[in-house]
């Protein structure tokens, strides 16, 4: 694997689109370059684009229009095809760099992320984008193909930070939805971009920008608007204007995704269960042993390889736990809702929950969610539909499919209202 972050020995540098960066004058705060390269889409996406369960988009998308051939469907199948066939002759500009944020101890960190920009067209905005949940450090934008980065062709900057625990900071625990913690650090990372978007003369044509993010991308998302709603308002030091929030099959409800698990003793996403306690006491700063106390030890001997070393896929994960019964994942205590451990965890849970804030959201929002969802819960986007019932937000629900595979229906639904923006 090659990490871009800490050599540039392996990029691929294309001579004719080779940005020179030596001349650039960075500034306190401003985002550094560590990498470039130009990827072309001419041939479709690169191998290294994936889906949010580790498995490459390209074998997905063959294996999912093998099956719509065999099952005779016409729509799934002009739906795949169309997907393909997106973003013939296109090269773009991946730079991967780091700039400064603060990590959960309120400490300043230096972590990494990824800018993706169209190599010679003008510049429309920015959009900005909170990846979903990821197990392998080789996922992480900064050391992979973001799937929102083919939007670059239509004349966007694609923003994709890192969250803390992959890229430069692989060696740390990442604080699973912790909606403020992570959503700091994204707008930390546009803050950054901008400056550095100017001084390589590629700065946005419009200034407003577009927030977008799938699955825990989707969540925290709707935690980045409401930080920049709260925090950078035009009276503010950093003012920041959101032109329209795209969220996909989002996890808003985290105590609410939880108690799925408990009360139907079903997780169709068994890795889940593990990624919400490890990230919520790690990220909360509880006593680690809440983590032995409600995860059996047939998961606990393998946290420290998941969530440490960070090598293994999610998808490769839910294969090695190898069951979808909850109660084969959680000890009895997680299942007692009267004890101390599980009402602590239930707390944190309710904090970190973008559904729990006093807020309704100002910008307009797109929501789309699939009521076939096997990953996040249908529930978290029916909630959504309740509680931000006076906002401006765009709701689509429908029969998409899989998680996986109303992903690439976000990405492309996205891309189609983007090109009749007519910016």
């Amino acid at each position: 694997m090659i990490i871009c972050l800490v050599t540039v020995c392996g990029c691929v540098f294309d001579k004719d689109y080779y940005i020179n960066f030596d001349d650039i004058s960075y500034t306190p705060g401003m985002f550094k370059v560590k990498c470039q390269k130009t990827t072309d889409l001419s041939d479709g996406l690169p191998e290294d684009a994936m889906l949010p369960d580790g498995t490459s988009v390209n074998a997905f998308l063959a294996d999912s229009l093998e099956a719509a051939t065999k099952a005779t469907s016409t729509s799934a199948n002009a739906f795949i095809q169309n997907f393909q066939k997106w973003g013939t002759q296109s090269k773009l500009t991946e730079i991967s760099g780091i700039y400064e944020s603060v990590d959960e101890y309120g400490n300043p960190i230096t972590l990494s992320g990824k800018v993706i920009i169209p190599t010679k067209s003008e510049i429309k905005r920015v959009i900005l984008v909170s990846h979903y949940t990821i197990g392998s450090d080789m996922e992480a934008p900064s050391n992979s193909f973001p799937l929102e980065a083919q939007l670059a062709q239509l004349g966007y900057a694609i923003v994709c930070p890192d969250y803390i625990g992959y890229g430069i900071t692989n060696d740390r625990y990442h604080p699973y939805l912790m909606m403020e913690q992570t959503a700091r650090n994204v707008i930390d990372m546009y803050l950054a971009v901008m400056p550095f978007l100017k001084a390589i003369d590629r700065a946005p044509k419009y200034e407003e920008i577009y927030l977008m993010g799938y699955s825990q991308g989707g969540g925290t998302t709707m935690a980045v608007q409401y930080m920049l709603e709260r925090d950078h308002g035009p009276s503010s030091a950093t003012p920041v204007k959101i032109k329209r929030v795209f969220a996909g099959g989002g996890i808003y409800d985290i105590k609410g995704t939880f108690e799925s698990y408990i009360t139907t003793n079903q997780a169709s996403y068994p890795c889940g269960v593990p990624f919400v306690i490890v990230g919520q006491v790690k990220g909360n700063h509880l006593d680690d042993a809440l983590i032995t106390t409600l995860l059996r030890p047939s998961i606990t001997r393998h946290l420290d390889e998941w969530f440490l070393k960070k090598t293994t896929m999610t998808g490769q994960m839910n294969k090695i736990i190898d069951t979808h019964v909850t109660d084969e994942i959680l000890t009895p205590v997680a299942f007692d809702r009267a004890s101390p451990e599980i009402t602590q965890l239930y707390q944190v849970m309710t904090l970190n929950s973008v559904l729990s804030l006093a807020w309704q959201p100002s910008a307009p929002v797109y929501m789309l969610h699939s009521i076939d969802d096997n990953t996040v819960p249908f529930s978290n986007a029916a909630s959504a539909k309740v509680r931000w019932a006076d906002s401006n937000i765009q709701y689509n629900f429908g029969h998409y499919g899989s998680h996986a595979m109303c992903c690439l229906r976000f990405v492309y639904t996205v891309k189609t209202i983007l090109q009749n923006e007519n910016e």
